[in-house]
């Protein structure tokens, strides 16, 4: 079972005797980060995320079950700041058009984080080399961006309220699969793929997502600013 994680906003909260132990984990997960960056997540080892963390291997299994564990509270975190962002900008959109352009700025923000892309498609490329543990990380990883973006989005998005699970289950997907082949070839041939293109790509792929509708009040909002110039 995760290993639940707390943030560097409960620091704060917590009582004097806890903070050591909170702190040790704050290490080890920033000492995660650096080792999983410079190793990639599978050669990564345990020994190292402790030693770039300042503490033991002892230290790290108080925390953590293993590299899979730390992984996800690493996620967690990630998840919470995007979250934070992405519902900063959709909170003060009132048309379809101003929440379809919030969200493709905060997917082109989200695209620019390359290490923690890089992490998660390492992470998804070892689940499917461990056929055995596919399924179980799989179904944690969607869970935890159902808990930790899809049910906040939804209450900021209108268009997606009425989306069945079967329907949210295949948007997630389909989220998860843009943001990858962005990536990926970006990545591999950055000439081939302007910031521009990425933007238009984007758009074009949430406005198929979220209907028709989207797609008329986005071209309505074009037009409506060339009319003004």
């Amino acid at each position: 079972m995760r290993k639940h994680s707390k943030s560097h906003t409960e620091i704060n909260k917590i009582e004097p005797h806890q903070e050591r132990f909170v702190r040790t984990r704050v290490d080890l997960i920033n000492g995660a980060r650096q080792v999983f960056a410079r190793d990639g997540f599978e050669p990564a080892r345990i020994s190292d995320i402790a030693a770039a963390a300042g503490k033991t291997r002892g230290a790290f299994y108080d925390h953590f079950c293993d590299k899979e564990d730390v992984f996800f509270a690493i996620h967690e975190e990630d998840l919470t700041h995007y979250l934070r962002r992405a519902s900063a900008e959709l909170e003060t959109a009132s048309t379809r058009a101003q929440r379809l352009e919030a969200l493709t700025r905060h997917l082109l923000d989200v695209l620019k984080d390359r290490r923690r892309l890089m992490l998660i498609l390492e992470f998804k490329i070892y689940a499917i080399r461990h056929p055995d543990r596919t399924k179980r990380l799989s179904e944690l990883h969607r869970t935890m961006c159902y808990e930790g973006i899809e049910t906040k989005l939804r209450s900021l998005m209108p268009e997606w309220q009425r989306r069945t699970q079967k329907q949210r289950r295949t948007e997630n997907a389909q989220f998860g699969a843009i943001l990858d082949g962005l990536l990926v070839n970006r990545l591999f041939d950055p000439p081939s793929l302007s910031d521009k293109e990425a933007a238009k790509f984007v758009r074009a792929s949430l406005q198929a997502m979220l209907g028709p509708e989207a797609r008329r009040s986005a071209r309505r909002s074009r037009q409506g600013r060339a009319a003004r110039f």
